[in-house]
């Protein structure tokens, strides 16, 4: 029995993979020993098609999604391979959509018997949905670029566009379904990254126009992570991430994601709870429309959909892979340039903050709001000025940019958003009024903003207010037909302006989450108010925001606040000018900000206002580019300020020469010494380390088998200190 046993095992190990077999015997499959957020290359990506063209398999070594084509295409297996969690309890529809008022499925099958989970045995006794789109072919290649990055400064090493490879189906419509009309779903696998996209395009190849209603392009009854007989007020959500591009009025993935829906699932009888009210449905569509007119021989695309799969329940770990997903999706978010924000559009005043940018190593001066910069002013005089301005400060090294205002104000009658319930502007928009995108106003703007940057040769634009979400129920405007396709053709706008400033090496500063629509910085996450506290406790709650807001995204990703001028009140308590006056707080802002890897926007009239002043200015943004690398890598939390104790992180990058650079701090009134622990792991370190305190001797550093290390840290009052880690000589 046991040469049975291990020949029916061999030849598992070399089979068909099937639902709830174990690991494929694909190069995949043997990688369980290593830890892909420390060594992410031997995770390749890879598609295979069964020689009989009944399925299809996508796999990396970390998820692995499989996909049945006979006797239609369904997705029957969605897999972690690190922990072999299986998410997909049932079988759903590739994807659905409605087009000229009927509603289809594409793809899919039927006939399971039971929806809490599927057995391999019952795969051939599904049958296709007859009124379905149906398989007709599929090809596949590596991911192609999404948009066009030009890189024009300092970002972190990325692959763009990223490694991996993409699959599409190809699905044709059912005997009474729309003539002409095919759609294609695309299916994308990163290499190093547990990530699978997935796209919809609909395709018109008919003599008439079509419209597209509404779709949902990702559908996967997916296993419940909490099973309840009762509902509770919050449902537990599985163990993986999902977002798409099409987000806005958010700072953060959870709440910008518009377009994921977790529902429940009435076919599923079979749950505990008694109203059936477990949310284990997942759904990827827009919020409303698109309502989108298809032309003969033109086609529709989607949004894509990202979902990451997490290996486990650990915070930090979690937010690794999160930040990894973004570096990797939007690897110009790691552009990081260090940025001052000028109170004035003077020529004086801006030439003058241009040369103390040049003097400390500030690369870019943005024109801030209440400066007076009008980007759409079209007066050639007025934009004269602007690039003699430009080119003033890019012949001293300097990049520079300004802020315009976009969603958060009302421009009229006309052109604002018009509230569906009143028919009238104002009481509905975000931000109670706001212009709708498809006016003319709206057209308008981007072409004056667009024609500002070309004519000047700006370099950022920071824009305020980006389109929030709102709809608009006008049927004046020409860049919508009404209500319906709104939100759509708004949004569409919106990101492909972002779309037009990443082809041309535009930096984008964009409160809110569009970072995978083309923007580089967000805010970090603080209360503006905040800034018009007490100097003291401005800077205690800096590092909070900064611990708090670097779970989710990278150093390079959120911006910070320095009121070197009053900002929302708070009188000469709050501000830092006279600069020198108050070095002991601009000086705390640097260190903790530079040290973070985290720019701000130091806000005021000047850097500095004497010698003093300009030398600690300049000490802080030599540490920083000195040690660049690693402080814009991840960062791993390690105790975050209360004011009453040690607090700090620990910046983490396996593939540099430093490892890694800690970063504590004293905000007591007391002397502090005693041993602190660096959590080293995802230094990709083991045994022992070299630790040096700033630019001091190394002492050698044994780990635990934790990749845990000790050290002594001694800090005066209200002080810092840093510790740089590298590999010990074997």
């Amino acid at each position: 029995m046991a040469g049975i046993r291990s020949l029916a095992c061999l030849l598992a190990a070399v089979a068909v993979l099937f639902i709830g077999c174990g690991r494929s015997a694909s190069p995949a499959a043997g990688r369980a020993g290593s830890d892909w957020l420390i060594d992410p290359s031997p995770y390749r990506a890879e598609v295979r098609l069964e020689a009989d063209g009944s399925r299809v398999v996508l796999e990396n070594g970390l998820v692995r999604r499989e996909i049945v084509l006979r006797p239609d295409a369904a997705t029957v297996s969605l897999l972690n391979l690190k922990t072999d969690e299986e998410f997909v309890r049932a079988v759903r529809p590739e994807a659905r959509l409605t087009i000229d008022g009927r509603t289809y499925n594409v793809g899919g099958l039927q006939g399971q018997p039971d929806q809490a989970y599927l057995r391999r045995e019952w795969l051939p006794g599904l049958t296709a949905d007859q009124g379905a789109f149906h398989y007709a072919g599929q090809a596949n290649g590596r991911i192609a670029e999404r948009l066009s990055w030009a890189r024009k400064r300092y970002a972190a090493p990325s692959t763009w566009p990223p490694a991996g490879i993409s699959l599409r189906l190809d699905f044709e419509p059912p005997a009474e379904g729309p003539r002409g009309v095919r759609v294609s779903l695309l299916y994308e696998l990163y290499d190093g990254l547990p990530l699978v996209s997935k796209s919809l395009v609909v395709r018109n190849s008919g003599t008439s126009p079509v419209t597209l209603e509404t779709f949902a392009s990702e559908i996967l009854a997916f296993v419940e992570p909490e099973s309840s007989v009762n509902t509770p007020p919050v449902w537990a959500r599985p163990n993986f991430h999902v977002e798409s591009e099409m987000a806005f009025l958010a700072d953060t993935p959870e709440t910008a994601a518009k377009t994921v829906f977790w529902l429940p699932d009435p076919s599923y009888t079979s749950q505990v709870n008694y109203q059936l009210q477990t949310t284990c449905l997942l759904e990827s569509r827009p919020p409303l429309g698109p309502d989108a007119v298809i032309a003969p021989g033109a086609a529709f695309e989607s949004f894509r959909t990202y979902l990451l799969v997490h290996d486990g329940a650990d915070r930090e770990r979690r937010g690794l892979a999160l930040r990894r997903m973004y570096r990797t999706l939007a690897p110009w978010a790691t552009e990081n340039p260090v940025m001052m924000h000028l109170r004035s559009a003077d020529p004086t005043v801006v030439k003058a903050a241009v040369d103390q940018c040049a003097t400390t190593g500030f690369e870019m001066l943005i024109l801030s709001f209440g400066s007076g910069l009008d980007m759409e002013n079209e007066d050639p005089a007025y934009r004269r000025t602007f690039k003699e301005l430009a080119d003033y400060a890019h012949s001293r090294g300097v990049e520079i940019g300004g802020y315009s205002l976009l969603a958060s104000r009302r421009v009229g009658e006309a052109d604002d958003v018009i509230n569906p319930r009143t028919g009238r502007p104002g009481g509905f928009a975000a931000f109670g009024n706001s212009p709708c995108l498809g006016s003319r106003w709206g057209q308008d703007y981007f072409r004056k903003i667009k024609g500002f940057f070309e004519e000047t040769g700006f370099d950022l634009l920071e824009h305020d207010g980006s389109y929030p979400g709102d709809v608009c129920a006008s049927t004046r405007h020409p860049g919508h037909r009404g209500l319906a396709d709104s939100q759509w053709t708004q949004w569409r706008t919106i990101t492909e302006f972002y779309a037009w400033c990443r082809a041309r090496g535009i930096y984008l500063n964009v409160p809110d989450w569009y970072f995978l629509a083309g923007s580089n910085k967000s805010a970090m996450g603080y209360r503006e108010v905040n800034w018009s506290l007490p100097r003291d406790r401005q800077v205690v709650l800096g590092r909070q925001n900064i611990f708090d807001g670097t779970w989710e995204k990278t150093p390079s990703m959120g911006w910070m606040f320095v009121p070197l001028v009053q900002y929302h009140g708070g009188g000469d308590a709050a501000t830092i000018e006279p600069l020198d006056e108050h070095l002991e707080f601009y000086e705390a802002h640097l260190a903790q900000n530079f040290s973070s890897g985290v720019q701000a926007c130091y806000r005021g009239v000047r850097l500095y206002d004497t010698e003093r002043t300009r030398a600690v200015v300049k000490k802080w943004v030599d540490f920083y580019k000195s040690y660049r690398d690693i402080l814009d890598s991840d960062i791993i939390h390690v105790r975050r300020a209360d004011g009453r104790d040690l607090d700090g992180i620990l910046h983490v990058n396996p593939g540099l020469p430093i490892k890694g650079l800690a970063v504590v701090h004293n905000p007591t009134d007391r002397e502090i010494a005693r041993s602190w622990t660096l959590p080293l792991y995802y230094t990709g370190l083991v045994g022992r380390v070299l630790i040096r305190e700033q630019e001091g001797p190394p002492s050698v550093v044994d780990l635990d088998r934790s990749g845990r290390a000790e050290i002594p840290v001694k800090l005066a009052p209200r002080s810092m200190t840093w510790f740089v880690i590298t590999a010990a000589d074997r």
